[in-house]
């Protein structure tokens, strides 16, 4: 059997999507393996997988693809009226107030723009598997720029923030509240805290693969531990974090931290996405065309202060319109830092997911735009 012979089905004229995922895996070894999943209209239109041990139901480590998990359940809770995005994180959590934070909204955290991303010393694993060990941490720390007057990416504490808030306004947690809401009346393949028995389908996240000579130049232009980027990437801790050890520990997994600590599939991934713009199997779309419109729209753009131009964010979400510029302005998702990549468009009515389970060294995913562009173009041409 070929290591790089492709499972799964497509609809007619998705063919050529087919051939583009084959490309994608035959580019890499043949061990770390990728799945591919998308919906166009609400209905399963590509559902491919490859590589050594990985099936359809296969589930790994999506990184800040949990971001978009995460955004939808504080989308459904604007949407019931629980939480206001103009209100003061302060207001629910008095200890966030502290230098200088009181006046930070929940819609400055989302949009990237609070100013804090990280906190002086950084955070160790263990402090970042756990939600609430995080927003503990970040309660006293001052911004890293003044709220409100730029945006940076804070890769592994946002929504750390976020689900404080959550938890002090509801009572639950965000996890629980996705698990309510979102994965189960779906049956969704993404988990904000994996459950013991679904560790066997768990596989783990690889390391990437270069020369000594490729590894060497990209270390020598990486940013300092405590630059804002490498702050924003919690590049400095002591020791600094291994992000691929980081997901593959149990503890992470099944506390799900709401940042970088979900688990999931494509298969997960594109219907979570469905669900929320077309709706799936019978139900309603979890989002109203209200929500859609202001969770959507872009909020944060010009230039990232941690990740630099190709920042761009909707509300939560990462703004995929300008990521893919095929896809319509309203597009939104967000992708990994391993290399998944999830997303919807509500003009063409395309949900997108992702997984592969290598790194690539340089956090370079280039088959993202092949893969999305050979969707959207076997969806847009019926």
């Amino acid at each position: 059997m070929s290591k790089f012979e492709i499972h799964g089905t497509v609809a007619d004229g998705f063919e050529a999507v087919r051939e583009e995922f084959a490309v994608a895996v035959a580019a890499e070894d043949g061990e770390s393996g990728a799945q591919l999943a998308a919906y166009a209209g609400g209905r399963k239109v590509v559902d491919l997988w490859a590589g050594d041990g990985v099936t359809g139901d296969t589930v790994t480590g999506v990184y800040s693809s949990t971001k978009g998990a995460a955004t939808l359940v504080v989308a459904l809770l604007v949407q019931d009226g629980v939480l206001d995005l103009d209100e003061p994180v302060s207001r629910h959590w008095p200890q966030f107030a502290a230098a200088g934070k009181g006046p930070i909204t929940l819609w400055e955290v989302l949009s990237h723009r609070s100013g804090v991303i990280g906190v002086d010393g950084g955070l160790t694993a263990a402090e970042l598997a756990d939600d609430r060990v995080i927003a503990e941490r970040l309660a006293g720390q001052r911004p890293y720029w003044r709220p409100g007057t730029a945006y940076g990416y804070g890769g592994f504490v946002s929504f750390a923030i976020v689900g404080e808030v959550i938890r002090r306004v509801t009572g639950r947690s965000l996890q629980e509240i996705f698990e309510e809401r979102v994965r189960a009346p779906h049956g969704l393949d993404v988990h904000l805290g994996l459950p013991e028995a679904l560790e066997d389908r768990y596989r783990e996240v690889l390391p990437g693969l270069a020369s000594p000579e490729e590894l060497a130049a990209f270390w020598a232009s990486v940013p300092g531990p405590h630059s804002i980027t490498g702050i924003g990437y919690g590049l400095n801790s002591t020791p600094p974090l291994d992000q691929i050890a980081f997901i593959n520990t149990r503890r992470v997994r099944a506390l799900g931290q709401a940042s970088a600590g979900g688990v999931g599939s494509a298969r997960g991934l594109a219907a979570m996405y469905a669900a929320a713009v077309s709706g799936l199997d019978g139900h309603a779309a979890l989002l109203k065309p209200d929500t859609l419109g202001e969770f959507a729209m872009l909020h944060s753009t010009g230039g990232d202060l941690v990740v630099g131009p190709h920042g761009q964010y909707a509300l939560g979400f990462q703004a995929k319109g300008l990521r893919y510029p095929f896809l319509s302005a309203r597009a939104f998702g967000h992708g990994g830092s391993a290399g998944s990549e999830a997303f919807a468009d509500p003009v063409s009515g395309i949900a997108f997911g992702y997984t592969r389970r290598r790194f690539s060294f340089n956090w370079s995913y280039p088959e993202h735009d092949r893969l999305a562009a050979a969707v959207h173009s076997a969806a847009t041409a019926f």
